[in-house]
This record gives structure tokens, C-alpha cells and sequence, in this order.
């Protein structure tokens, strides 16, 4: 690795010694990973989404190829905070991994309660807040399709538990610079985007959907340009948190667009489909890159030039 220091300073206590994650749901809790190259190289770890209680997920198929991408369908299935706790920090710790934990929750409550729980489990660095999981109390309405609930749900979480906040924006909110800045305003203190987008496979022998759970969520290449813009959009309009970038980045110089864009980090997630070490040789290729233009990524930041524009 080159003498140029890549760390980032996210805030709230955030700082990683690079700005290459994991993406969460892509990446389990670090375990298989583990078996091919050493996790705490990375920047950190965004593991996969925790709930209160465990959820088992949706039926089979959960996952299906598509053009430059794919569909996942999971369902959120995940072991629950308590196992999580008990079961997959040890490990995590043990490999010195940094550690961000992904919630989800149906209720404000839920969010709440796991949020408060994980707050004083030592290893764990930031939570990402997933908003795109449906409130059963606003009649499934998705948190983050309404400003109105994001922020409600943010400021609840500022006020049980100090770790850094960072919040998962979805692209299927009409107006993902407007969320951005509620969250911000709400108490947030960085936002990564964008997770995936909805989507839908049919069978035409069958005449039925291809995955179990009827819908899935896109990502991998296909949604690069998509995310790119709107990590650009909403770097604009923030006014002091940082971007973390997410959206189809395979290799060194996607994670270098994204940083042009106004991403302050980025996390890497379907290219670990196709190469468990892709994390890794998108960290090498950026220190191979910030060594030979002897640039910091930090004064990369945000920098594309779009004219007057």
C-alpha cells in the first residue's frame, strides 16, 4: 500500500483507514469472506440487516441474473440482534474488522430498540439505517418514500444511541436530494445511496414470476449510472454530512467516479458475486491510482467538472 494516507473521516467518530466497504446483504457477516483474504484491510464491513427478532426471508428463488445485474429477493432474512450479538461479533472482532451494522425494522420501535441495544456492543462502529423496509403502522408505506417518516424515524434514533448514523436511501423515493436533506436535518450523519431498485422477472413458459417473492431488488451495473446521478444530486444539496456511494461498482475506476461524483466512500456489493476478492482489488487499484497521481481521495471528492452547469 502507498505511504499516502486514504483514511476517512465520516464524522461522529467514523474514521476508516479507507473508503472501500462492503455493501450490506452482499457480504453475510464477514465469516465466508474471511476464508479468502483479511476483512480488516477494508475500510470496513457493512454487514448484513439486523432486526430485533430473527426473520426467515422470502421462498425460493431468491436471486435471479439480469443484463449487467441481478434481482435478490432474500426477504431480509437475518439471525436477529441477539444472535448477532453473540454469535457474529466475536468472529468480527476476533479478524479486527470494522464494523457497521445494518438495521431494519417495521415499526419505529423496532428501529428504536435495536438501535438502543446495539449502541454499547463494543466492535460495532456505526449503524446504517435502512429505510426502505415498509412501516406496518403507516399501512407498509416504505420509511423512505416519505420525508415526513425518515426524519421522524432519525430523530428517534439520535436520541437512543450516539453511534454514528448513517442513513440507506432508496432510489424509489421521488425526490432523493429532498430525503437527503431531511435525514440531514433530522439528525443524521452521513447517508449512503443508493440501494437497490425494484424490479421484476417473468417465466414466459410458466407465466410466473421468477422469484418467490414476486419482486426483487435490482442491482450490479445496470443501476451505476443511476446511482452515479443521484449520489451527484444529493452531494449538491447536503449541506455538512458526507455520501457514502453504492451502485454497481466491479472495479477500481467505478469507486473513482463515484468519489468524482461527491462520494466520500463507497461499498461494494454484487461484484462479490463474481469475485469474493473484488473489495480487495478495488482497494488496491485506488491505492495504485492515489500513489501515481499523488492526490488524496478526499480533494477528489465532489470535484467533476460540469461546466457551467
Amino acid at each position: 500500500m502507498s505511504s499516502i494516507d486514504i483514511s476517512v473521516d465520516l464524522g461522529r467518530g467514523l474514521t476508516l483507514p479507507n473508503p472501500i466497504m462492503t455493501a450490506s446483504g452482499t457480504f453475510g457477516y464477514g465469516e465466508e469472506a474471511s476464508e479468502y483474504f483479511d476483512i480488516s484491510l477494508l475500510g470496513a464491513v457493512v454487514v448484513k440487516g439486523i432486526s430485533a427478532e430473527p426473520r426467515p426471508g422470502n421462498p425460493p428463488p431468491r436471486v435471479v441474473e439480469t443484463p449487467s445485474g441481478m434481482l435478490n429477493s432474500i426477504g431480509l432474512q437475518n439471525v436477529g440482534m441477539e444472535a448477532f450479538i453473540s454469535d457474529k461479533m466475536p468472529l468480527l472482532k476476533d479478524l479486527g474488522a470494522r464494523v457497521i451494522v445494518n438495521v431494519l425494522g417495521s415499526s419505529v420501535e423496532e428501529y428504536a430498540r435495536v438501535c438502543e441495544r446495539l449502541d454499547g456492543v463494543e466492535g460495532v462502529s456505526a449503524l446504517e439505517i435502512n429505510i426502505s423496509c415498509p412501516n406496518v403502522k403507516e399501512g407498509g408505506v416504505q420509511f423512505g418514500m416519505k420525508e415526513s417518516l425518515a426524519a421522524g424515524l432519525v430523530k428517534v434514533l439520535r436520541e437512543v444511541t450516539g453511534l454514528h448514523l448513517m442513513v440507506k436511501l432508496s432510489p424509489n423515493c421521488g425526490d432523493i436530494a429532498g430525503m437527503a436533506l431531511a435525514v440531514e436535518e433530522a439528525g443524521a450523519d452521513s447517508v449512503s445511496l443508493i440501494n437497490t431498485i425494484t424490479g421484476m422477472v417473468i417465466d414466459v413458459k410458466t407465466r410466473r414470476p421468477v422469484l418467490g417473492g414476486v419482486v426483487g431488488g435490482l442491482s450490479g451495473p445496470a443501476i451505476r449510472p443511476v446511482a452515479l446521478r443521484m449520489v451527484h444530486e444529493v452531494f449538491r444539496a447536503v449541506k455538512k454530512i458526507p455520501v457514502v456511494g453504492i451502485g454497481g461498482i466491479m472495479e477500481g475506476e467505478h469507486a473513482l467516479q463515484f468519489f468524482l461524483a461527491g462520494a466520500s466512500a463507497v461499498q461494494v456489493g454484487t461484484a462479490t458475486f463474481i469475485d469474493p476478492l473484488a473489495p480487495l482489488l478495488i482497494l488496491e487499484s485506488l491505492d495504485e491510482y492515489i500513489q501515481r497521481e499523488q492526490i488524496k481521495v478526499r480533494d477528489l471528492v465532489g470535484s467533476v467538472d460540469v461546466g457551467g452547469s
